[in-house]
């Protein structure tokens, strides 16, 4: 028999419907339930690609023996970290301040009847083990102690409580300098593993966001050196493992060092970050293969990963309960299928081999697909065509087709800009973004996250705002269409009327109010990206905006300048205003003729006029040069800046 959650919307919640544990939603009625009832609360919190979320539930939530003890002693809730981050957030919170280290999912949060948080946990065995409190002994310790109203556990929680109410104001503001960039290639240099590119060994993230930053670093520095780490960088993640040959798009990271093992799950916000990243890659640095990888991921996120011209969350990495079942092979099936396909026994050999698909296996006794050279072979696009054949005969992975407005806008900006390679993506990029808004845009009112066909209930979040924004403002600078400047400019404004405070910036407000995020983690900090909308629309619009960013830089400078590689895209606008934007102003027509053009300097815009013999190139504050002939723009931006 389903439980609760059986109607919920939400992806994640509709697997675990039918466990044997009285779920309860995020609701008014289970807060004050144990409250009547004088019951421990229990918090789990997920998403529905997530491994280990999946391990927990098949050992301890689909457990007879469990759920029988916690149905009668806990009143049990279940959390979408992706549908309400801002629960995620308070209680990663907590985490972090009860074990003094970053926390993870799922996020085991056990609380008074009363829902004061004294007990955080990730990963939780069902018996203890390797020095892990199982759960069955756990939950019942914390049933005895709170029917027992054991006042320590109390006095911890009302001290927790009072904690998280405290302000975490910075102590104080630096001076925005340049030097920033400096900082951070010294940084970036120490971190970086040259063998295989990256910034850790393992797990190791893409750190999309340190690579659009170095590459802004080479752009305005000339940095060799930060150019040598992006390039070798993106060379190894693309040769495959992390990457997806046979059907493009990027896994979530790496176990290991050299990119070969990921963790199979593949999130939205990588293909489009990795997306974006690898399309500017290939317009600086002229590498074929870049923009070969940026086509695959947006075709992947656009056959595999999109419904009426909106774009999922997240596929599995689990098949059948297996990790990776879906997309590794063995030598047998993969020689059995080019066989067939009239492939010669030398010619299988050198394949397989080319492919490190080999009889001992490089990922639990099967075969991760894997280059070790950069160029891909004649053969490749057949073989590949082959080995997706043998993945079709299997049980495809779980996709969570919930529709979340920040996530969205990443893929949306990201084929803005593929579009200025390959006019063919403008119009997918259009239809997207009005489906975006048509959707999520209620009464000018924005949400954050929905399924397809379905109303949206979660009013959006700071992120939804500013990757939103970023993303019209991308629309803008590649069609200057009037309304994406327009719609960008109201979103601004809602943002900073709900969630700014004299330069300070809030994730969320209502029933949790929690600070927005500065560094940058799974994907850049939404306050960098809110302020990288301000700075455009200060540009083009209005000097406020300028003004309000600004006062974000400085309110969050001090942590940035003294630790910037935890913080890329803060630093990067940072950077971007001690530096200042140009403007090439021009009409309409004009600038839609020219704005393919290469734009050496990362932060030049365009600016539609309705009058202008030829071009401007201004400042924030005044215009300096004009030319008829766009191959002058990054000579005279360059002499500006000098």
């Amino acid at each position: 028999m389903s439980n609760r959650l059986a109607q919920e919307d939400s992806p994640y919640l509709q697997q675990h419907k039918d466990n044997p544990i009285d779920w309860w939603p995020w609701c008014d009625e289970a807060f004050e339930k144990a409250k009547n009832e004088n019951r421990s609360i229990f918090i789990s919190i997920g998403y529905s690609s997530c491994h280990w979320c999946h391990v927990m539930e098949k050992e301890v939530f689909e457990s007879e023996e469990v759920a029988s003890f916690v149905n009668n002693h806990f009143i049990c809730i279940k959390v979408d970290k992706e549908e309400r981050p801002d629960i995620d957030k308070y209680y990663q919170e907590v985490y972090q301040m009860l074990n003094r280290r970053p926390g993870g999912w799922p996020t085991s949060i056990f609380a008074t009847p009363d829902n004061k948080p004294f007990f955080a946990g990730t990963y939780i065995p069902p018996e203890s083990r390797d020095n892990m409190l199982g759960f069955s002994e756990l939950t019942s310790i914390i049933a005895q102690k709170v029917g027992e109203k054991d006042e320590q556990i109390f006095k911890n929680a009302d001290e927790i409580a009072n904690f998280l109410q405290r302000s975490n104001r910075p102590t104080q503001a630096t001076k925005l300098t340049a030097n920033i960039a400096k900082s951070f290639l010294k940084q970036a240099e120490f971190n970086y593993q040259p063998q295989y590119g990256g910034f850790s060994v393992s797990p190791k993230f893409p750190h999309t966001s340190t690579l659009s930053f170095l590459l802004d670093i080479h752009l305005t520095q000339e940095s060799q050196s930060a150019k040598e780490m992006i390039v070798h960088t993106l060379k190894q993640m693309q040769l495959g493992g992390m990457y997806d040959l046979v059907e493009g798009g990027f896994c979530r990271y790496s176990v290991d060092e050299m990119w070969l093992v990921p963790h199979f799950e593949k999130m939205s916000y990588d293909n489009a970050l990795l997306c974006q990243l690898y399309t500017n890659a290939y317009k600086h640095f002229h590498e074929e293969s870049f923009l070969t990888t940026a086509k695959e991921s947006a075709e992947f996120m656009l056959k595999s990963m999109s419904e009426d011209n909106l774009f999922y969350s997240a596929s599995d990495a689990d098949t059948e309960g297996v990790e990776g079942k879906y997309f590794v092979y063995t030598p047998e099936e993969v020689t059995q299928k080019l066989s067939e396909s009239g492939y010669s026994d030398a010619q299988i050999k050198t394949i397989l081999s080319d492919l490190d698909i080999r009889r001992s296996g490089n990922f639990e006794g099967d075969n991760i697909v894997r280059f070790e050279e950069e160029l891909r072979p004649e053969w490749f696009e057949n073989v590949m065509k082959k080995l997706l054949d043998i993945r079709q005969t299997r049980t495809a992975p779980f996709i969570d087709k919930k529709v979340q407005v920040s996530w969205n806008a990443m893929m949306i900006k990201a084929l803005f800009i593929l579009s200025s390679v390959d006019k063919d993506y403008i119009k997918i990029a259009q239809k997207s973004l009005d489906a975006l808004l048509n959707t999520m845009l209620i009464e000018g009112e924005l949400f954050h996250s929905t399924l397809i066909h379905k109303t949206p209930k979660v009013k959006a979040f700071l992120e939804d705002y500013a990757y939103l924004g970023v993303a019209l403002m991308q629309g803008y600078q590649q069609t200057f269409d009037e309304r994406y400047i327009i719609m960008a400019q109201q979103l601004a404004n809602q943002a900073l009327e709900q969630f700014y405070d004299g330069g300070r910036w809030l994730f969320s407000r209502g029933e949790f109010e929690t600070e927005a995020d500065t560094r940058d983690s799974s994907y850049p900090g939404e306050v960098g990206v809110m302020i990288d909308l301000l700075l455009s629309l200060g540009s083009l619009v209005d000097d406020k905006y300028r003004r309000f960013a600004f006062k974000s830089l400085e309110y969050y400078s001090f942590d940035v300048h003294k630790k910037p590689l935890h913080f890329p895209y803060m630093a990067s606008q940072i950077l971007r205003y001690v530096s200042g934007d140009r403007i090439i102003k021009g009409t309409h027509a004009a600038l839609l003729d020219v704005n393919t053009a290469l734009l050496n300097y990362p932060y030049a815009r365009y600016q539609a006029i309705k009058e202008q013999e030829g071009f401007l190139i201004c400042g924030e504050n005044s215009c300096f040069s004009n030319t008829h002939n766009h191959q002058d723009f990054n000579e005279l931006i360059k002499k500006s800046r000098f």
